[in-house]
């Protein structure tokens, strides 16, 4: 087996897009948190108020025997809309913007080619995913963390926009899906 290796990802809500990488398998590991700012240790409310600069993300541990970074990033880029600027549905503002944070400088090419690979597979959009970092990781509140597999099974926020995530990923990506 060989070592794990991290992604970090911001595709809007963050509660949304841990829910879908906990499905994938060869993923290790999904820890909420924000990144990609100026203010150290922010507050989901300081985050939330979009003042921060920061992103509400996921850092993914997976295993690259299992699934190979191009392939979680192609996971990541087709389980949200990566045409919008600073949104995901009803979620704006720049902490809810798609972005592939390096967690070094070798995955640039491979961000890189994601981005193209969606771009290609959608004629007339355009991907807005910036490519961050590396930047430094802040863990969000314990109450965020595997959030949809308790407090969200009752939010309806997250009743409404997560089972059409994870059914867009088990659709489009049998191969990579636990379920």
């Amino acid at each position: 087996m060989s070592d794990t290796q991290t992604a970090i990802l911001a595709g809007g809500c963050f509660w949304c897009t841990e829910a879908v990488m906990n499905d994938v398998i060869g993923v290790t590991g999904v820890e909420s948190g924000y990144i990609g700012g100026d203010k150290p240790d922010p507050t989901y409310k300081e985050v939330c108020s979009g003042n921060t600069g920061h992103a509400e993300a996921v850092k993914v541990e997976f295993d690259p025997d299992r699934i190979a970074l191009p392939d979680l990033l192609d996971v990541f880029m087709g389980t949200h809309d990566p045409s919008q600027l600073n949104r995901q549905g009803n979620d704006v503002g720049t902490q809810y913007r798609s972005a592939i944070f390096l967690a070094g400088e070798d995955q640039r090419g491979e961000a890189e080619a994601a981005i193209a690979r969606w771009d290609a597979d959608h004629p007339g959009q355009h991907a807005v995913t910036t490519i961050e970092g590396p930047a430094h990781w802040y863990p969000a509140e314990d109450y965020h963390q595997e959030y949809w597999n308790g407090e969200g099974q009752r939010n309806p926020y997250c009743l409404a926009t997560i089972p059409p995530k994870l059914m867009k990923l088990r659709k489009s990506f049998q191969n990579h899906t636990k379920a």
